[in-house]
C-alpha cells in the first residue's frame, strides 16, 4: 500500500508511524503486534455457516452481533485500520504439579487476574500514545474479547498467528496461550500479512479432545466443548457428556496442551498472570461449602467469575462424580441436602450415582421425598437408577 505523509507532520509517513505504534505495544509489554485493513472478514462464509448450524449453542451473543462482526466497517465507519496485540499468559505450572489430593483443573487463562482488566489498561496507553505520536485528532475503539469483533480473524490477516486446526490462532514464537486484543484506529496505516498455515498433517488437539467437540479441522461444535460446558453454558450440563469432563471446573486446555507449538512455549512476563493461591488444580472439596458472598469474595478480578457461583459449584461436583472418591461423599451430601440452588444439589445428585456407595444411595433416597424442585428429583431418580444397574 502507498504510504502517504500525515498532514501536521509531513516527516511522519503511515508507515514510519504503523512501525512506532508496533515498538510502543512491545513496549508496553505485548508480545505481538500486527496491523490489518477494517475489512470484511475472509472466513465470513464460515462463521456464518457455523452460527446456521448452531454450534454457537446458548452463546445467542454471537448471532445477534454478526452482521456487525461480519461488516466492521459499517459498524465502525470511521475505522481505517486494526492494531491486533497478543498477551503471552503461559505459566510454567502443568497438570502433574499437583497430582495428589482431590483436585480439578481449571484452565491456565484464569489463574491470575482478569486478562480483561490487563488487556485494556496497556490498550488504552497504546491509544494514548499513537494520539500524541500522530499530533491529530486520532478516533480510536479498543475490545478485548468483547464487542462484535472477529478478533482471531484480524490477528490473522494482522500476521499475529494462524487458524490451528482446534480454532485458537497459532504463534512460532508463543504457541497459543495467548490473550488477544484489538485497537480501531481511523488511521491508513501499513499493513502487515497473514503468515501460512503450519499446522501440516498434524492432528494430535482434534484427536485429544474427550467429549469430539470438533467437527473436523478448523470446525468446533462449542456445545460439546468443554470450555463452552463449564463456562458458557448456563443450565444443566448434559448427562450423556459428564463422564467425559474429567476433574475440569473452569475451562480446558487439552487442545492446547497436546499442540507441539505449545511444548516450548516461552512463559509469560505479565506477573498478573501468575497463578493466585488455591487456582491452579485446587482442592476440590472446599470449594463446595462456599456462599454466594465467598465465591464473590474469593475469585474478585478473575474471570471465574463469569461462571458465577451455580455454574462453577455445578462443575466441582461433576468433577467430583467423575473421581469417585469416597471421600468426597459427605461434602456432597451435605450440597445435595442443602445447598440453595437447584442446579447445584442436581449434580451433586449426579456425582453421588456415580461414586456408587450404599451411603450415597441412602443419602438419595432419603432427600429424594423432601426434594420440592422437579429437575432435581429428576436427576436423583437418574442417580438412584443408576446405583440400581451397577
Amino acid at each position: 500500500m502507498e504510504t502517504f505523509p500525515i498532514a501536521s507532520d509531513p516527516g511522519l509517513t503511515m508507515r514510519t508511524l504503523a512501525q512506532r505504534i508496533k515498538a510502543q505495544g512491545t513496549a508496553l509489554g505485548f508480545d505481538l503486534v500486527g496491523i490489518s485493513p477494517v475489512h470484511p472478514p475472509a472466513h465470513g462464509d464460515s462463521f456464518a455457516e457455523w452460527l446456521r448450524r448452531g454450534y454457537d449453542g446458548e452463546m445467542e451473543y454471537m448471532a445477534r452481533t454478526a452482521e456487525k462482526r461480519l461488516h466492521p466497517g459499517e459498524f465502525l465507519p470511521w475505522a481505517r485500520s486494526v492494531v491486533s496485540v497478543a498477551l503471552n499468559y503461559n505459566t510454567p505450572h502443568g497438570r502433574e504439579a499437583k497430582a495428589e489430593g482431590i483436585r480439578g483443573w481449571i484452565s491456565r487463562y484464569a489463574w491470575g487476574n482478569d486478562y480483561h482488566d490487563v488487556m485494556h489498561v496497556k490498550l488504552t496507553r497504546l491509544l494514548e500514545y499513537v494520539r500524541a505520536e500522530a499530533g491529530t485528532e486520532v478516533q480510536g475503539r479498543i475490545f478485548v474479547d468483547a464487542g462484535p469483533v472477529l478478533d482471531r480473524e484480524a490477528g490473522a490477516r494482522a500476521g499475529i498467528g494462524w487458524y490451528g486446526k482446534n480454532t485458537n490462532l497459532l504463534s512460532m514464537t508463543i504457541g497459543s496461550f495467548f490473550f488477544l486484543g484489538e485497537l480501531f484506529l481511523s488511521l491508513d496505516l501499513e499493513w502487515d500479512r497473514p503468515i501460512r498455515d503450519r499446522c501440516g498433517q498434524c492432528r494430535l488437539c482434534l484427536d485429544a479432545c474427550p467429549t469430539n467437540a470438533f467437527v473436523g479441522p478448523y470446525v468446533l461444535d462449542a456445545r460439546k466443548c468443554i470450555s463452552y460446558l463449564t463456562i458458557e453454558l448456563k443450565g444443566a450440563i448434559p448427562r450423556e457428556l459428564r463422564p467425559l469432563m474429567g476433574n475440569h471446573i473452569f475451562g480446558c486446555d487439552i487442545c492446547q496442551d497436546v499442540c507441539p507449538y505449545n511444548t516450548k512455549g516461552k512463559p509469560t512476563k505479565e506477573q498478573a498472570f501468575h497463578p493466585r493461591e488455591g487456582l491452579h488444580a485446587p482442592e476440590l472439596i472446599p470449594l463446595l461449602s462456599l456462599s454466594e458472598a465467598e465465591f464473590k469474595a474469593k475469585f474478585a478480578g478473575s474471570p471465574i467469575l463469569r461462571a458465577k457461583r451455580r455454574g462453577f459449584l455445578r462443575n466441582v461436583c461433576v468433577a467430583l462424580g467423575n473421581l469417585k472418591r469416597p471421600e468426597a461423599m459427605p461434602a456432597l451430601i451435605r450440597t445435595l441436602q442443602s445447598d440453595p440452588d437447584p442446579l447445584v444439589r442436581g449434580h451433586a445428585a449426579w456425582a453421588l450415582g456415580q461414586i456408587r456407595a450404599p451411603e450415597a444411595e441412602a443419602a438419595l433416597c432419603a432427600t429424594g421425598s423432601r426434594e420440592t424442585d422437579p429437575t432435581v428429583r429428576e436427576e436423583i431418580e437418574s442417580a438412584i437408577s443408576t446405583l440400581d444397574q451397577s
